[in-house]
C-alpha cells in the first residue's frame, strides 16, 4: 500500500500494492503551505512512513492531546468552551520523514514536529488548507484509512514542486 497526499489539490489517494487506486479522501493541509522547518506550521513534503498508529477502537470524536485520549468527545459545546484549540480527533497516524536533511533529523524532522494524519471536527473545512502542519481528515475517513494501513506504509506528500516519488 501507498498513500499520496497532493497539497495543491487537497486530495489524499490510497493505492494497493499493485498501484491501483482504492480510496480517495478530501483533506486539509497547512494554511501556511508546504515546508519542513520546525516551527513553520507547514506541511512537510517528500517521502514519509507511518511510524505509529494511535487510537484503535476509540469512539469517533475522541479528543487527543499529546497523543493521549483526554476522556473528552468533541462537540460544538466543548469547542465553544475551548476556542482556538487545535482539535486532534478519533485516530492518529504519526508520520516520520525518510529523507535525511530534508524531512528527517535536525530542524526538519517530521516526527519530532509531531505531524500526523488525524480526524477533525465536522466543522473543519476539507479541500482547503487550514491546519498548523498536520493533514486533517473527516473522522469517518481517518477511521477507514486507519483500518486499512499498517505501520510502515509509505506516505508521499507532494506539492507540485518538490515531493516524494509516486
Amino acid at each position: 500500500m501507498r498513500i499520496d497526499i497532493d497539497i495543491p489539490t487537497q486530495w489524499m489517494r490510497l493505492y494497493d500494492d499493485a498501484g491501483v487506486l482504492i480510496r480517495r479522501y478530501r483533506v486539509s493541509t497547512a494554511k501556511n503551505g508546504a515546508g519542513e522547518q520546525r516551527g513553520s506550521y507547514r506541511t512537510p513534503r517528500g517521502r514519509h512512513v507511518i511510524r505509529a498508529r494511535i487510537g484503535a477502537g476509540a469512539p469517533a470524536n475522541t479528543v487527543f492531546v499529546r497523543r493521549r485520549p483526554t476522556g473528552e468527545l468533541w462537540s460544538p459545546e466543548l469547542a465553544a468552551a475551548h476556542p482556538g484549540r487545535d482539535w486532534i480527533l478519533t485516530r492518529i497516524l504519526w508520520l516520520s520523514g525518510c529523507e535525511p536533511g530534508f524531512n528527517r533529523l535536525g530542524e526538519v524532522d517530521t516526527m519530532r514536529r509531531y505531524v500526523y494524519l488525524h480526524g477533525s471536527p465536522d466543522t473543519a473545512e476539507m479541500g482547503v488548507p487550514g491546519s498548523i502542519g498536520c493533514v486533517r481528515m473527516r473522522n469517518r475517513d481517518i477511521i477507514e484509512l486507519f483500518d486499512l494501513v499498517p505501520a510502515g506504509t509509505p506516505v508521499n506528500i507532494l506539492d507540485g514542486v518538490r515531493g516524494g516519488a509516486s
